[in-house]
């Protein structure tokens, strides 16, 4: 399956209203079908799709019927989806809170099936059919041209508003394959806050901290916002489109909106900036490697901690570690991810645990005499681990210590089942011990 974003543009807006009132009547459908599944025991996902024919009847509900038919479905999926994934943590014992399904106060998004809408020849319009009415729009596309792909390829369009427009969304049936070039190297890498990564070669990059660089902008605009908030009025939904005049006296003024609007696109240039960057980077990793191991951080638990979470939070970890999964997939090349414990205390010589804290930037071993920075020790040592786990598959071996139960992760049937070709000559590239020489050591 394939994405391509495109934005809506050159639209009225009395169009764009349109869309809103579509985004709302299927929010309503989605916390329908949420209640009654609360009210109901046993409610199945057969249950909520016939509920939404029953909305589309009820004289109470009226504008539900104006909403396409597949589209209703698909609110009702979203919501069945929310309660099978509590159900899922349920059943797997997780600690912590379970995700019950709660209620959207502010959905952003409405998704049609294969109707309720209808393309240009060219794939440069769409119109929007179903019973709002929202009229024809512009495709305004960066990267790919929807011209490539037959209309019977397109599964889902999805409509999504943002701070700055109007975009949809074209999930396209098509199966995406690059040739890699094998270049025989094999890389481990250590993410961190000094720097973002830093691979088993030494090699480093360098993290941006774009919340960081925003931040005195981010903090000027948000201080504009909080001045022009009337205490005891009510914020109207950010999708209401209708002039001053027409909102109520008890709603909050325009030029509180639209300054919501400037601190809203503020932080989705930070957002774009961190995918981006995160894009760039894994794709370059995955190209110039024939092997990745990362560690699998659990970044729920680290971001707890109040003086680094908006650090961890800016360096976005778990999406590049994302991106890094897909591209490796597409690429066809061996990525796992193995459990970070003890990778930055162990020697990655001689395997002495050395105790240091967040503060000591340097490995420095009472035993074996090695000196190396503290990110590029852990490197070395997460490729390690990650080669033993590829022999142990390769190998045919079946058991793990406990501590190597979480070993491979999202990668696991990548790695048994893809068709890559000489996997034990990657196996046989491992830190040898003539490298050890190359290592820096010092005179106690």
């Amino acid at each position: 399956m394939l994405v391509v974003e495109a934005k809506l543009k050159n639209g009225t807006p009395e169009q764009y209203h349109k869309l809103d009132e579509a985004i709302r009547t299927s929010q309503f459908v989605r916390n329908t079908c949420v209640r009654y599944w609360m009210d109901n025991k046993g409610t199945t996902r057969n249950d909520l799709q016939k509920l939404c024919s029953q909305l589309a009847k009820n004289k109470d509900t009226p504008w539900v019927t104006l909403l396409n038919s597949q589209a209703r479905q698909s609110a009702a999926d979203r919501a069945w989806q929310s309660i099978n994934r509590f159900y899922q943590n349920c059943r797997a014992k997780i600690s912590g809170k379970k995700g019950f399904p709660k209620f959207k106060k502010y959905s952003r998004s409405v998704e049609y099936k294969l109707t309720g809408y209808k393309l240009s020849d060219d794939r440069r319009k769409i119109k929007f059919s179903d019973g709002f009415k929202a009229g024809e729009f512009d495709l305004w596309c960066s990267q790919r041209t929807l011209v490539y792909y037959s209309e019977q390829q397109i599964r889902r369009v999805r409509v999504v508003r943002r701070a700055d427009g109007y975009y949809c969304q074209f999930l396209i049936d098509v199966e995406r394959i690059e040739n890699h070039e094998p270049t025989g190297q094999v890389t481990g890498i250590d993410l961190g806050l000094k720097e973002f990564y830093t691979d088993a070669q030494g090699n480093t990059v360098d993290n941006p901290r774009y919340l960081r660089k925003s931040e005195k902008r981010l903090k000027k605009a948000q201080r504009r916002l909080s001045k022009r908030f009337r205490k005891g009025k009510k914020r109207c939904d950010p999708g209401d489109s209708q002039s001053p005049r027409e909102r109520a006296p008890r709603q909050q003024s325009n030029n509180y909106h639209k300054q919501r609007l400037k601190v809203a696109k503020l932080h989705l240039k930070v957002s774009r900036q961190r995918k981006d960057r995160a894009i760039k980077d894994a794709l370059a990793l995955v190209q110039s490697n024939d092997l990745v191991v990362y560690e699998a951080l659990k970044v729920r638990n680290l971001v707890k901690n109040r003086k680094l979470a908006k650090s961890i939070s800016d360096a976005s970890w778990y999406q590049f570690t994302e991106w890094l999964n897909y591209f490796a997939k597409i690429y066809r090349i061996v990525c796992i991810a193995v459990p970070p414990h003890f990778t930055s205390q162990d020697c990655s010589v001689c395997s002495t645990r050395v105790q240091k804290s967040l503060s000591t930037r340097t490995h420095q071993c009472p035993n074996c005499k090695t000196v190396l920075d503290r990110d590029h020790n852990a490197a070395i040592n997460i490729l390690k681990r990650g080669l033993k786990y590829l022999g142990e598959h390769l190998n045919g071996s079946v058991g793990h210590t406990q501590t190597d139960s979480i070993a491979l992760g999202e990668s696991d049937l990548w790695v048994v089942n893809g068709n890559i070709d000489n996997l034990s000559c990657l196996v046989e590239q491992g830190i040898s011990s003539s490298d050890t020489e190359r290592i820096p050591h010092y005179i106690a």
